[in-house]
């Protein structure tokens, strides 16, 4: 009697087993590709699924086989997972031509038994650890949106931890604009950002009544798709666009798209990040509840200390300068007279340095200058509490852009030491700033560019140069 099928029951034992042992997908139809060459001695073997956006796999293949042309003796099994069809297991002859047999087709029946359910296993477990990752990831952007310091960042942080989730090319954010369309105002991406933050999607695209409806919109490839119109379509592929809602309120969408190429998301991703996207809008909304509650606190201690310096300090500074004024009229000497004369002056400087600080506490918080012109406009406003009055400011050409964060600091310097000169020196009632970019170096020679600093006043006394009709101080770098 033969001996030849107690190996061959050895060897289906142990594919079997081996099938079992890994949860990864993947790695499980790797094991059964591998297996059913091996058992049944064929030139070549690959597992093809029937839907490849179920799980993101289309074909399975045995190592250096791809490009191999195929013996046209072939042998197939389907794959079932429980009553759904997961594809076919397709076997190349053997070499040199050997037909498979009725015994070759048994074993691989068994084998896609034993692999329909290994692959419902993996399924699970895939599902679960997904699954899990999500929920660690919406609750880690609430955790950061109620908590740290950074909330500021919202959107970023929500676009950030969604891109990693997904293993997606970009986290962007789109919200919707005045006129009707909806603009980038947030993008996460490790490669280049160029050109995402500001694109818009117009009115009238046919995504658009979607996203502004708050639907979740899925794409297979965003450059193909004749519902996307943005300019950075063409760099991406597989795309989810979820909408951001809670509290019956649309805070805009979570864009997900991958690299062209990459493979389509899962139902299962879709339905995770859609879950995500929920919990990531209602935080957003605790989050901006949370800023509205420390705000409004802001506002109720700054009214507190304006009424304070209001009916103390500048209550008090005032009853001051009467008591120096009716001393100054006493007689005595001249010279205590000049004395006392130059106190009340200050003390009138004083209450309305005081006045003026009341009245910029009772306004809202100005949120942080942006920006070189900002940051100018920061100082001058500053200035005019000593001034008594606010410095003109005009500005020439592309400051915001051209002048780097080094070379601004050292312009605020100098503005910084020419108001303070200016509010030094007496009669002073009109002061003039000018902020531009220019090619022209000091020496009147054209080159790289550079940005001119010019401070004008209208007072007398040193510093700068003084021509008869006020005073200048010019300030130049080059870019």
């Amino acid at each position: 009697m033969s001996t030849q099928p107690a190996p061959r029951l050895t060897r289906l034992l142990e594919a079997v087993l081996e099938v079992g042992t890994d949860l990864d997908l993947r790695g499980t139809l790797q094991h059964i590709v591998d297996g059913a060459a091996e058992l049944t001695g064929a030139s070549s073997a690959a597992l093809t699924t029937a839907d490849p956006a179920r799980d993101g796999l289309a074909e399975i293949r045995t190592p250096g086989r791809d490009g191999t042309p195929e013996p046209a003796d072939r042998l197939r099994m389907p794959i079932h997972v429980r009553d759904e069809e997961f594809g076919e297991l397709r076997l190349a002859g053997r070499p040199g031509g050997d037909p498979f047999t009725a015994e070759d087709e048994q074993l691989l029946r068994v084998l896609a038994t034993q692999a329909g359910i290994a692959i419902g296993n993996a399924r699970l477990y895939e599902a679960a650890r997904q699954r899990e990752r999500w929920i660690e990831g919406a609750a880690a952007v609430t955790n950061a949106l109620l908590t740290e310091d950074g909330a500021d960042d919202a959107l970023t942080t929500v676009a950030e931890r969604a891109r990693l989730l997904a293993g997606a090319s970009a986290g962007v954010i789109l919200q919707p604009t005045a006129e009707g369309g909806m603009e980038i105002v947030t993008a996460s991406t490790p490669e280049d950002p160029d050109g995402i933050v500001g694109a818009t999607i117009a009115p009238g695209s046919p995504v658009l009544e979607q996203l502004l409806g708050g639907q979740p919109v899925f794409i297979a490839d965003s450059a193909t798709d004749p519902r996307m119109t943005t300019h950075v379509r063409h760099r991406f592929g597989p795309s989810m666009m979820l909408p951001l809602r809670a509290d019956g309120r649309l805070i805009g969408t979570l864009a997900l798209p991958r690299r062209r190429g990459d493979r389509p998301y899962t139902a299962v991703e879709r339905l995770l990040a859609t879950q995500f996207a929920s919990q990531a809008a209602l935080a957003l909304v605790l989050a901006d509840a949370r800023r509205g509650r420390e705000r409004l606190a802001v506002y109720e201690d700054r009214d507190r200390i304006a009424r304070d310096l209001h009916d103390l300090v500048v209550q008090r500074l005032f009853a001051t300068g009467l008591m120096l004024e009716s001393t100054q009229r006493r007689p005595g000497a001249d010279d205590v007279r000049d004395i006392l004369g130059r106190a009340v002056d200050e003390l009138r400087s004083t209450v309305q340095e005081v006045r003026t600080t009341i009245l910029a506490l009772r306004q809202p918080p100005a949120g942080p200058p942006t920006g070189l012109r900002g940051r100018v406009l920061r100082e001058t406003a500053s200035a005019a509490a000593r001034l008594g009055f606010p410095p003109s400011t005009h500005f020439t050409g592309a400051v915001d852009t051209r002048v780097q964060d080094e070379v601004g600091d050292r312009l605020l310097t100098a503005l910084r030491r020419a108001l303070a000169d200016a509010a030094g020196r007496p009669d002073v009632t009109r002061v003039e700033v000018a902020v531009g970019t220019t090619a022209v170096s000091p020496d009147g020679r054209n080159g790289p560019g550079g940005v001119r600093l010019t401070v004008f006043d209208d007072g007398t006394g040193p510093g700068g140069e003084a021509d008869g009709e006020g005073t200048t101080v010019t300030w130049w770098s080059p870019l």
